[in-house]
């Protein structure tokens, strides 16, 4: 690992970091001097994950998203560790189910919900609670373009994602003026989570992007780093598309 900038003396909790875009979001917030506390369900990939950004900065705590005594405990050990938790990615996230919406199983669609959004609105409420009612930060909803319009097959997956924004509208209007919350809208990004989208045929999928490729977690890392930053202060309550241009082809022919 290259050698680290100094601390920027802010503090930031990332669910879902692991691998994939929740360790691209992490890593790009380590690689500016913040201190992190990843979450995942996996406590030896979240190891793993906390060895490869660097164990002096980064604490992994373990755990479903949903369950309330672990968004309780990850938040306690970023105040306890770090004193503060300025910023909140909510990107854990699940899609079990693809197939018509017509013929989804409705318990699983209420794992989808209580995983993609009502698991972000309890990190928010106890990241609110514990530090930025009284000293401000900014929260990041990582979303999908799934959820701006309607996507073949992962319907309810994209249903959520519509949801997890107007929950960011919601939250960006209640948090206001202290806490700037925002979200980002990837495209498919090269990761595990999404392989089913494009294992065997990346090139092909890939042709379909103006950009000529797809999306992978730096992509993502990089935006939410800025959505954190002074430089976007004066950002509120949108939806960052990463989409590597697709919507663009929503105008052609």
């Amino acid at each position: 690992m290259t050698e680290l900038p100094a601390l920027s003396g802010k503090a930031a909790l990332v669910t879902g970091a692991s691998r994939g875009i929740g360790y691209g979001v992490a890593e790009a917030l380590v690689a500016r001097g913040d201190r992190v506390v990843i979450t995942g369900r996996n406590e030896e990939a979240l190891k793993e994950a906390v060895e490869r950004l660097g164990a002096d900065r980064v604490i992994g705590v373990a755990g479903k998203a949903h369950d309330l005594a672990h968004q309780t405990e990850a938040v306690e050990r970023a105040m306890e560790a770090f004193g503060r938790v300025d910023y909140l990615v909510n990107n854990a996230g699940t899609n079990p189910v693809f197939g018509p919406i017509a013929d989804v199983d409705l318990d699983v669609a209420r794992k989808v919900f209580e995983t993609n959004v009502i698991s972000a609105l309890g990190f928010a409420q106890k990241t609110w609670h514990a530090w930025q009612r009284e000293n401000g930060g900014a929260i990041v909803n990582i979303a999908s373009v799934a959820g701006l319009a309607p996507s073949p097959f992962i319907g309810v997956y994209g249903v959520s994602k519509a949801a997890m924004i107007n929950l960011t509208q919601q939250l960006a209007h209640e948090f206001a003026p202290k806490v700037r919350v925002n979200a980002i809208a990837p495209a498919v990004v090269k990761t595990k989570f999404a392989e089913a989208l494009y294992e065997g045929r990346e090139e092909e999928a890939a042709a379909s992007y103006p950009l000529g490729r797809l999306g992978v977690p730096s992509d993502i890392g990089g935006a939410a780093a800025f959505l954190t930053s002074a430089q976007s202060d004066w950002v509120t309550g949108q939806t960052l598309v990463v989409d590597g241009g697709i919507f663009l082809n929503a105008g052609v022919g």
